[in-house]
C-alpha cells in the first residue's frame, strides 16, 4: 500500500483486522485512564479476553507490518491512521486527506497522548456519517478510529450515549459501554489541542501544516 505524502514504512491494508478478537481493546484501552485511581480498564471492556488482546497486539505492533485504516468520505476526503510501528518508536499516525490536496497531510500523532491538532465532536461525527465506497464504511467503527483526534472541550451531552452505542455495535458488553465511553470522553477531553484554524477535513479547505 501507498499513501502520497507518507513516505515511511511497510504499509498495509488493516481493515481486515477489525473483525478480529482483541482490535478494539489494543486501540482503545489506553485511552480510558483517568488518573484517579478508579479501576483500571480490561479488554473485557470491548468484549474482548486478555488471550485475544495479547494475540491481536503481535499483529497490530508488527515492525514489519504497519496496519493501515482509511476513513474516507466517497470523494476521497476523510482520516487515515497508521500504525507507525519503528521499533522504540511506536505510534499511531493520523492523515488528512482531501481530493484537492495532492498528498495526504499529518496532522497529529497519538503516543500515550494527542499531539499535533485535533478536532471537534462534531467534525468526528461529520466524518464517521459520512457515506464511504471504501475503506471502512460502518459508521461506529469509523467514529472509534477517529475517536482519538478528539480535542474538544465542550462535547455535547448526547456524546456518552452515542460513543456507547458504537462501542456497543463494535461488540463491546452493553451494560458496561455507557461507562467504557464516559472514561474515554473524559481522557481525550483533558486537554485541548484543537486548532480553530484548521478546518474540517471535509470542509474543502486547508488548514496549517503541522509543525
Amino acid at each position: 500500500m501507498l499513501i502520497k505524502g507518507y513516505d515511511y514504512g511497510p504499509l498495509l491494508a488493516g481493515e481486515p483486522l477489525m473483525a478480529r478478537p482483541g482490535f478494539w481493546s489494543n486501540y482503545l484501552m489506553s485511552m480510558c485512564g483517568d488518573g484517579t485511581g478508579a479501576e483500571p480498564p480490561t479488554p473485557e471492556w470491548f468484549g474482548d479476553d486478555g488471550a485475544d488482546s495479547d494475540a491481536m497486539s503481535e499483529v497490530l505492533f508488527d515492525p514489519e507490518h504497519w496496519p493501515v485504516f482509511r476513513v474516507l468520505a466517497e470523494d476521497g476526503s476523510g482520516v487515515v491512521v497508521v500504525h507507525r510501528n519503528l521499533p522504540g518508536e511506536y505510534g499511531i499516525d493520523y492523515l488528512l486527506t482531501h481530493p484537492g490536496r495532492s498528498c495526504a497531510q499529518q496532522t497529529a500523532s497519538w503516543e500515550g497522548s494527542l499531539s499535533g491538532s485535533g478536532l471537534t465532536w462534531l467534525e468526528l461525527i461529520r466524518i464517521a456519517d459520512s457515506p464511504a465506497d471504501e475503506g471502512v464504511e460502518d459508521p461506529a467503527a469509523r467514529l472509534l478510529l477517529v475517536l482519538p483526534l478528539l480535542d474538544d472541550l465542550d462535547v455535547p451531552e448526547s456524546a456518552p450515549a452515542r460513543l456507547g452505542a458504537a462501542l456497543v455495535e463494535t461488540g463491546a458488553p452493553q451494560h458496561s459501554a455507557r461507562n467504557t465511553a464516559e472514561r474515554l470522553l473524559a481522557h481525550l477531553t483533558a486537554k485541548s489541542l484543537h486548532d480553530p484554524t484548521w478546518a474540517s477535513p471535509l470542509s474543502g479547505s486547508q488548514g496549517p501544516p503541522r509543525g
